[in-house]
């Protein structure tokens, strides 16, 4: 909370550690059928990771920091874009189920993954939360949603609702072999040059394992010790202890550059998506 006791989303960001989070998120995202064909087939080549992977990073760390951290008019430019790259994103005649990235139901599950991994992350390399703190942030992040084309009214009300939400669409989640050699092509960055999965393949793997709940771990078919767990809190209590370290100006940098990178692009015509 911030001094005048209201939720200041701020002070919940965690620094580059964050980044640890993203392909298991991804994963989240996709555990979804209709969601893991929609990328898979999806024809809109400028937003394939494999193919574009340093534009589809920016893309989505972009959206990302306009639907927490910008004003209305950077999200109403965001969701712009965003709905012009969505435009081609639909099943077609062949293909195994039927969807639409206008769909709002699959748009809410992709907000609600995005809530799980921004709260799992500012827990991992922050700590804990209280409870005041874990409701300001659920309500602050109805705006993954609300930046997309969720109404308002779609997200869950209160955090208990959320819960049931959340365990109903852990039902659904189920990877046919297409998604889940996708989603492994990505754990295993083999999107990037060789030369730089050196060391970074072996941590992604490990962070995104850590970062699945088990039900995702078990529909990918990933393994996850007793062992690896324990290596995983000493890992979370080294890095927790340098991100309470730096200031908060200093975790906030890498958010205040991307947002007025978008910003430059909204004002020049550039392509944001």
């Amino acid at each position: 909370m911030s001094r005048d006791g209201q939720f200041d989303i701020r002070d919940h960001v965690p620094g580059p550690a964050g980044f640890l989070g993203s392909a298991a998120n991804v994963i989240m995202q996709l555990g979804w059928r209709e969601v893991g064909w929609g990328v898979v087939e999806s024809s809109v080549d400028s937003g394939n990771v494999m193919l574009h992977p340093w534009k589809r990073l920016r893309t989505t760390i972009s959206y990302l920091v306009v639907a927490l951290f910008g004003d209305e008019a950077d999200r109403a430019a965001y969701r712009e874009a965003v709905n012009r790259s969505h435009v081609a994103v639909r099943s077609g005649p062949d293909s195994p189920v039927k969807y639409s990235a206008f769909d709002p139901d699959l748009q809410l599950w992709v907000a609600a993954c995005l809530y799980v991994g921004v709260r799992d992350i500012r827990r991992a390399f922050l700590g804990p939360m209280t409870e005041a703190d874990e409701d300001g942030l659920y309500a602050y992040c109805s705006r993954l949603g609300t930046s997309l084309q969720v109404p308002a009214d779609r997200w869950p009300a209160d955090r208990e609702a959320f819960g049931k939400y959340w365990a109903d669409g852990l039902a659904r989640v189920r990877y046919d072999e297409p998604v889940r050699q996708h989603l492994m092509a990505v754990v295993d960055l083999e999107m990037i040059p060789r030369w730089m999965r050196w060391g970074n393949r072996s941590l992604n793997r490990f962070a995104t394992t850590a970062f699945l709940p088990p039900e995702f771990r078990e529909a990918m078919g990933l393994t996850w010790t007793a062992a690896d767990q324990r290596r995983w809190e000493r890992f979370v209590r080294v890095v927790r202890f340098g991100s309470r370290l730096l200031p908060r100006w200093v975790r906030m940098l890498p958010v205040r550059l991307q947002l007025a990178e978008v910003r430059l692009r909204i004002r020049r015509g550039w392509r944001l998506t």
